[in-house]
């Protein structure tokens, strides 16, 4: 079993030098001090790939997106996202794409997931994060637009399970989409322990 990460050790963590990283000790330090304050631990490192999709799940409540945020300066890992494009226009737009966003008009879907690929392998690394579910209602119907964006991009799937019951966040294996869709999300579903993930096209 891969050791945690204990979130009261402040100093930041060798994660590879191909990481995105946002560079800031100060913020990675107060990050793991405010996840060991409520209880969190991360169990698993994230894995030492340069570029990823990461997938987050389940999605049940909007302090996901704190929590997540709070686990990536931890790790000092700036993660790419996905936005709507009026987001980016003035005053935010400057601000949004500092923060990793790349936007995309989601009323033009045709097209959309090898627009993002094309970005994606546009660049030497990249943490792109992505929760599936796009719902709080629970892990009934994934979106498969993840696995399609990593299979374009020739990029890994990385399962990330974030735990608001047990606080907890655990990383899986790096998954390199292959010839059969179908047995890649069966995988991915196994380390939700889920059954299936009922995906739907994105």
């Amino acid at each position: 079993m891969v050791n945690p990460v204990d979130p009261k050790d402040t100093r930041i963590p060798d994660i590879g030098p191909g990481y995105p990283k946002w560079g800031h000790r100060r913020l990675t330090h107060f990050a793991r001090l405010m996840l060991a304050r409520f209880g969190w631990v991360i169990e698993t490192p994230y894995p030492d790939v340069k570029r990823s999709v990461v997938v987050i799940a389940p999605h049940t409540s909007n302090w996901d997106f704190i929590v997540g945020v709070g686990v990536a300066l931890a790790l000092d890992i700036r993660p790419a996202f996905i936005g709507k494009h009026t987001l980016f226009r003035w005053p935010l737009g400057t601000l949004m794409r500092r923060l990793g966003g790349i936007p995309v008009n989601r009323k033009k879907t045709e097209g959309l997931v090898p627009r993002v690929a094309a970005r994606i392998r546009a660049r030497e690394e990249i943490v792109l994060a992505i929760a599936p579910e796009g719902t709080r209602k629970g892990a009934s119907r994934w979106r498969t637009g993840f696995y399609h964006i990593a299979a374009q991009s020739g990029i890994p799937i990385v399962p990330c399970l974030l735990s608001l019951k047990d606080r907890t966040v655990q990383f899986g294996a790096p998954l390199l989409p292959g010839a059969d869709p179908a047995s890649d999300l069966a995988q991915i579903a196994a380390f939700y322990q889920l059954e299936h993930l009922g995906a739907q096209n994105e």
